[in-house]
């Protein structure tokens, strides 16, 4: 028997399939996994193009030209463009890829390989995510909520084995959106356990659940896993992407005037509620709104205190802290599976949260002078845009003034230019921008040519420098810019492209990918643009 190896992918025989890869790509909250999702004229498969340099997916040792075979375990080479994005869209933070390279892909496609059959493969690789080994798999949440056509999935019982399983999914329906998949295991519903019922008990206990369904499921690969570390699945085991409403996090950095909201106590319903939030604060750049109801304090869960001792622990930490909340969608949604949102801190921040005791007293920490020689002085930076583009990403919060820097790629002309992450933009290319909207800054940016120059300052120094009612200008600088910074761009006739948040992506990929007539381009969680170009009819999503 013959064998091939090509672009890491081995073909046995004229017949045999490919090895395709399996990838999970993880990213944090707001980030991209930065890679376009692409269908070309003349090109079959769904393709990865315009890999971010030093994004989520290179890192994973995506490259160029790979095919996307399955997402999630979805066979998707038969799929429309438009249902594949969403697969990866919906997926949360992360996502599992099952990929060929490209000149493996062909061979196959080529010989006839049937690649929806996974007897056609000839296996899969060790699975890796963002580039290592994976952790061990988990069992997963899902929220139905019953619409006109009902869940979409059936149940099925299998005589000799112990369980009710998933079956007859309806691709699109509202169990196959809820992460729903065929053969997973019914563990609980509705935060109650049904491994040891009968099939028509688990069936009754889904129609009683009425219109809402929260389902503890595990697929086969986690139910072998938890079997043979005589494991019993539950909530702690979990992982909370699924879901479709989610906690907050709020990361903030007090002014002088404090954070910017009040901590109210609600005698009609039982915790610790956000409110009273002023215009332009911390609290509202975080992202907090009025009756958020607060979970945690920097991961420690803060249900069990007093009023009083939450005020204090929020003291405690210094200039800066971490506020997880729900809003009442979200909490009722949590309440009905009995979910900790603590899952959700754990699984953002990669760490356990903390659990206090049950009315412990909170000790004040001592208070720690701020040193005299801190820098309040804002950066000049000059950026000079690559293949990858000018590696930052613009955030703001839609309707509030103020536009900062978030994801600055290592390496990049921005990293290189000495933007950091949380720099607040104060002008661009000469023009003060504090009170422009997000898009009226894209615009700037996308008009500025090749060359950008940004006015920033560190969110700590712009907070004191407001505080004290001084204007940011450059003539603030330690020193006067050196002659190789030039005079602001402003607007040319050309519009250029650069990395921005997730609420405005480039219209069109940088420059290596192939040139197209039309294309449609929207981040992973938001708007969509158009563009055109001379060649060849394309789609592509950036993800």
């Amino acid at each position: 028997m013959k064998a091939t190896l090509i672009d890491g992918s081995l073909l046995t025989g004229k017949m045999a399939g490919p090895k395709p890869r399996i990838i999970t790509l993880a990213k944090r909250e707001g980030q991209g996994y930065g890679f376009y999702l692409r269908v070309e004229h003349g090109e079959e498969g769904h393709l990865i193009r315009a890999l971010e340099m030093g994004g989520v997916a290179e890192l994973a040792s995506l490259k160029d030209g790979d095919r996307i075979i399955r997402v999630n375990g979805t066979f998707v080479d038969s799929l429309e463009h438009s249902q594949v994005a969403d697969l990866v869209r919906k997926s949360g933070m992360s996502v599992a890829l099952h990929v060929l390279g490209e000149e493996a892909y062909k061979t196959a496609k080529a010989n006839g390989v049937t690649l929806a059959d996974p007897q056609s493969l000839s296996g899969h690789s060790q699975p890796t995510m963002n580039g290592v080994s994976a952790p061990a798999a988990k069992a997963k949440l899902c929220y139905l909520p019953k619409t006109s056509s009902g869940f979409g999935f059936s149940l099925k019982s299998i005589k000799g084995t112990q369980g009710i399983f998933m079956t007859d999914v309806v691709f699109g329906g509202t169990a196959d959106q809820a992460g729903v998949k065929l053969s997973d295991r019914i563990v609980e519903i509705n935060s109650e356990n049904v491994e040891n019922l009968s099939h028509d008990q688990t069936v009754q206990k889904v129609k009683a659940a009425g219109d809402k369904l929260m389902l503890l499921l595990v697929d086969e690969d986690t139910d072998k896993f938890f079997k043979s570390k005589s494991i019993r699945p539950s909530m702690a085991d979990a992982t909370v992407r699924y879901l479709p409403h989610k906690p907050r996090i709020a990361d903030m950095t007090k002014r002088a005037d404090g954070y910017g909201f009040v901590l109210k106590e609600d005698t009609k319903l039982a915790g610790h509620y956000i409110g009273e939030i002023d215009k332009g604060s911390p609290a509202e750049r975080a992202g907090l709104k009025n009756m958020d109801r607060l979970v945690a304090v920097n991961g420690q869960e803060i249900d069990n205190c007093r009023h009083k001792q939450v005020v204090e622990k929020i003291s405690q930490q210094g200039n800066k802290c971490s506020l997880l909340v729900l809003d009442a969608e979200t909490e009722k949604m949590y309440k009905l599976g009995g979910v900790s949102p603590l899952l959700y801190w754990e699984e953002m921040r990669g760490s356990p949260p903390s659990y206090p005791a049950h009315e412990a007293e909170a000790i004040p920490a001592p208070v720690v002078p701020a040193p005299a020689d801190v820098d309040h002085n804002p950066k000049l930076c000059r950026l000079e845009k690559t293949a990858a583009g000018f590696g930052f990403h613009l955030n703001g919060i839609h309707g509030v003034n103020g536009q900062y820097i978030k994801e600055v790629v290592k390496g990049g002309a921005a990293d290189r230019a000495g933007l950091e992450d949380d720099d607040i933009v104060v002008e661009v290319n000469g023009v003060n921008v504090e009170m422009s909207t997000h898009e009226e800054v894209v615009n700037l940016i996308r008009k500025s040519g090749d060359t950008l120059v940004l006015l920033v300052a560190e969110r700590t120094a712009y907070e004191h420098l407001k505080a004290q009612g001084i204007a940011i200008t450059p003539q603030l600088l330690n020193k006067e810019p050196s002659a190789d910074v030039p005079a602001p761009a402003y607007a040319q006739d050309d519009e250029k492209k650069y990395t921005e948040s997730d609420n405005e992506r480039p219209a069109t990929p940088p420059a290596q990918t192939r040139s197209r007539s039309s294309s449609s381009s929207s981040s992973s969680s938001s708007s969509s643009s158009s563009s055109s170009s001379a060649s060849d009819a394309s789609e592509d999503d950036k993800l």
